[in-house]
């Protein structure tokens, strides 16, 4: 039986190396990925000292050329895509009130967590086609709109954007075979989610990777959270 081949973004730290330790435990070839080479290099290494199928990608979201690099790797070592995780990600207005975060704030957070995430998901559409795999992108219940109040606007709307691209390519992708689901992960002890958050990383991943691994039967276009239950929008 061939391989399963896993690809997730921003993945040498946090949920995204949880994401990949668990995805390479249940037999993927994952592809641990980030714009820091020596970075991925070491987390890819802690976890194939371990025994797992691990590969370091460098691939910076934000960039072009790199997506398109990184798409040509996995194509001629793989020729396909079974999950695509946008973990790849940006907190940059914490504190930060709505009438005062800066515009250009909005769009360094919007170039990540969105242009970032569409990008990549366009790039390795038809490797994801010929899998007929998983695409999840790593969101949050501040981009609820039900829910959303004060404060964060960058970050919020951000994630509210990518809820909208999840509802858009779910559509265009269910009929090649293709599932496109986000996902809440909880507030997670990252560099992100800081010291009080009670969730830990491993917890984080545990949606991601269910998601990830969905079989054609799966759900797509929907939004999770913890415990894989569905989420308002």
């Amino acid at each position: 039986m061939e391989t399963k081949v896993a690809l997730v973004t921003g993945s040498n730290r946090g949920i995204g190396f949880e994401v990949v330790r668990q995805l390479a435990e249940r037999g993927y070839l994952a592809y641990l990925a980030g714009r820091d080479s020596a970075a991925i290099g070491e987390a890819a290494g802690r976890l194939g000292a371990e025994g797992l199928a691990v590969e370091p990608l460098v691939l910076d979201v934000t960039r072009p050329g790199s997506v398109m690099a990184a798409r040509s790797a996995v194509e001629a070592a793989h020729g396909r895509l079974d999950a695509l995780v946008n973990n790849a990600g940006v907190l940059l207005d914490e504190g930060m009130a709505g009438l005062e975060v800066q515009v250009e704030t909005v769009h360094a957070t919007f170039e990540v967590n969105v242009y970032g995430a569409l990008r990549v998901t366009q790039a390795f559409a038809p490797l994801l086609v010929r899998a007929r795999g998983n695409v999840v992108n790593v969101s949050s219940v501040m981009g609820q709109l039900a829910s959303a109040g004060p404060g964060y606007l960058a970050y919020r709307s951000s994630k509210a954007a990518l809820n909208m691209i999840t509802r858009v390519l779910a559509a265009e992708l269910k009929p090649h075979g293709v599932r496109v689901n986000a996902v809440h992960p909880g507030w997670i002890r990252t560099r992100m989610g800081g010291p009080e958050a009670p969730g830990r990383p491993e917890e984080g991943a545990e949606p991601i990777v269910w998601l990830a691994t969905l079989g054609p039967d799966g759900p797509t276009g929907g939004f999770f959270g913890p415990g894989n239950r569905p989420l308002d929008w």
